[in-house]
């Protein structure tokens, strides 16, 4: 079994329902098992204007699949959900992104892990730190030494 941490995110079609969902989605993925949720967090859109707010969270699952299969499965779940990809940035009924898988480095045209924005988004950092206290981001270091950086980017969690 290894162990992978996958990034949620939904700003359409009631948000905070849509991750949710994709939580329960993620445990019936084949050949694996959600470990752990963290909470949802609210989180102002980075890099874009105009959107609304997002609902994100990140999930820990071990898995015998491999990263591409592991890649392929989320972009099923996301399919199910009507995620379309009109052009970079689009709103997005769902969005899970393959964080890390174990350690592992991949450069691929297909996936790049870790992923390569991870480090610089607090809502990616910040529930993954909530599950995953003492993660490590290969080439990059501790998880936990990149939140500081990340204080000016708008996250709230939500009361559960």
């Amino acid at each position: 079994m290894h162990l992978a941490h996958v990034a949620l995110g939904a700003n359409q079609a009631e948000p905070l329902a849509q991750v949710r969902a994709a939580l329960e989605a993620l445990k019936r993925l084949p050949e694996s098992r959600l470990l752990r949720a963290s909470s949802l967090y609210r989180t102002a859109p980075v890099g874009i204007r105009g959107q609304p707010d997002f609902i994100n969270a990140v999930a820990s699952l071990e898995t015998t699949l491999t990263p591409h299969a592991m890649l392929a499965a989320l972009f099923d779940v996301e399919a199910q959900f009507g995620r379309r990809r009109d052009f970079h940035h689009a709103p997005r009924t769902l969005d899970l992104d393959l964080l890390l898988y174990e350690a592992q480095i991949i450069d691929s045209p297909q996936l790049q892990l870790p992923h390569p924005r991870m480090h610089l988004r607090a809502f990616v950092i910040a529930p993954l730190l909530e599950i995953a206290p003492d993660c490590c981001i290969p080439g990059r270091g501790r998880a936990a030494a990149w939140l500081p950086a990340l204080s000016l980017q708008r996250i709230e969690k939500l009361r559960q």
